[in-house]
């Protein structure tokens, strides 16, 4: 018997569909609600309405590629076992401008807040106190990040039940019960559909993530049915979460017009709580960016481990596992190096690209299950037309529409990164004449 480090099952559904929303990030709908509230005109539950239906379509199309290769690498694994291994090397350097990156944003962004609240204290020892915690807690291992990530989502899920029905409290103290029910969210006050499409693209990175769980299919018990149907439950209750807060948040300001858009959640908590549950939602926010640390960096780590075990990383650094706690952990130290850049960049810099990355890969994933349903077809296997053609092609048009609405700084930097990895992989595949390296994974689908 081979005493070879491997990944543990021990996940189940209810633990993924925790990690899910902690990567989410519920509470994060009121953080930019502000935004998507002025960009609307003051129709934000149209515009959360809208990314999620969007994102099912996505979500359906990874639900199908994990049944599929239940094996940790996400769209990398997705599209180089169903396309070709150097579309799936792009596709995998695409993605790590997100998994990559992101710890780094929301580590920045928790700093953020503390710094404001805690002038005198510098906001790289925020920085540094968020990247120590989440690494110590992602090596000791997943169990232990899973238990973290139930008691902390726990607490933001009380926060955001709480504000809902202070808002509602509020809505029909000021106007009456009947004012609870009104188009007016959905709506807008002047809200016209370019501003509500601008809106949902906005809305849609809120839904970043419901995919990591993907990476985690190693550690899942079995998984070919419990990360289908986790991928599925994350984004309709996340997208039902973030709906129900747009719909209540924006009664309580219909116009969507703030003093500070970027401020609007603490503003409306202060308004409907008080000064007491203004200092409790900031709490939770912060609280909110750490547990989403943690799955940010769960999630980007497997994605290394996973290309690292291929052999397009090196496989000495990023594709082995500590014995004894049989994490990646070379691949969890890299992404808290990575995170120490937050101490020298602003939030507005570092989110303009991320999102380049996420939807590069969710058309690709797409795609894949569209070439995936026209091979098994080839090989006389008949599988639903509905769920392998027709839903990921609407998603690949949807997805393409939203990449269109990035910002064009976002589109430029993502390109130069795609560059970078085309000429890599140039580099290593002698021209592109050869596959990249990879290591054979049909042990580890076949014990699945």
């Amino acid at each position: 018997m081979s005493s070879t480090p491997a990944l543990t099952r021990t996940l189940k559904l209810p633990s993924l569909v925790i990690f899910g929303l902690a990567y989410l990030t519920p509470l994060i709908v009121l953080g930019i609600f502000g935004v998507i509230a002025s960009e609307t005109g003051g129709a934000s539950a149209s515009a959360y309405l809208i990314a999620l239906l969007a994102m099912l379509f996505t979500a359906n199309s990874y639900g199908r590629m994990a049944a599929a290769y239940p094996v940790a690498g996400s769209a990398y694994t997705y599209v180089r076992k169903t396309i070709d291994g150097r579309v799936g090397f792009l596709v995998g350097w695409a993605t790590m401008l997100d998994y990559l990156f992101l710890p780094m944003v929301i580590w920045l962004i928790g700093g953020s807040y503390l710094q404001a609240q805690f002038p005198a204290v510098p906001m790289p020892a925020w920085i540094l106190g968020f990247i120590v915690l989440t690494t110590i807690l992602n090596i000791i291992g997943i169990k232990v990040a899973d238990r973290v990530n139930l008691v902390l989502m726990s607490f933001q899920i009380l926060v955001i039940v709480f504000f809902v029905i202070l808002s509602i409290a509020s809505v029909s103290g000021d106007h009456g019960a009947g004012a609870l029910v009104s188009a007016t969210p959905f709506t807008g006050i002047g809200a016209t559909p370019a501003g509500i499409a601008a809106g949902a693209a906005i809305a849609a990175y809120s839904f970043l993530g419901f995919d990591a769980v993907t990476t985690l299919t190693e550690e899942t018990v079995e998984p070919r049915r419990t990360v289908p149907k986790a991928i599925m439950l994350i984004a309709l209750i996340g997208g039902g979460i973030f709906v129900v807060v747009a719909y209540t948040v924006q009664l309580v300001n219909p116009g969507g017009v703030f003093e500070n858009s970027d401020a609007a959640g603490f503003e409306i908590a202060q308004h409907i709580g008080g000064n007491l549950f203004g200092a409790i939602f900031l709490a939770a926010l912060v609280i909110a960016q750490f547990t989403s640390g943690i799955a940010a960096q769960a999630a980007g780590s497997r994605l290394l481990y996973a290309m690292g075990r291929d052999g397009v990383l090196p496989r000495k650094i990023f594709g082995k596992l500590n014995e004894r706690f049989s994490t990646p952990v070379f691949s969890i130290l890299a992404i808290a190096v990575v995170g120490l850049i937050a101490m020298f960049m602003d939030v507005a810099t570092s989110t303009s690209f991320i999102n380049f990355g996420a939807f590069i890969a969710f058309i690709m994933v797409n795609v894949s299950v569209i070439v995936y349903w026209d091979r098994q077809r080839r090989a006389g296997n008949k599988l639903n037309t509905l769920l392998y053609v027709l839903c990921p092609a609407i998603g690949v048009l949807v997805i393409g529409f939203l990449l269109t609405q990035l910002d064009v700084h976002a589109v430029v930097i993502g390109s130069i990164w795609l560059v970078i990895g085309a000429v890599i992989l140039a580099l290593t595949t002698k021209g592109f004449k050869h596959q990249p390296s990879q290591m054979a994974l049909e042990g580890v689908e076949e014990s699945s």
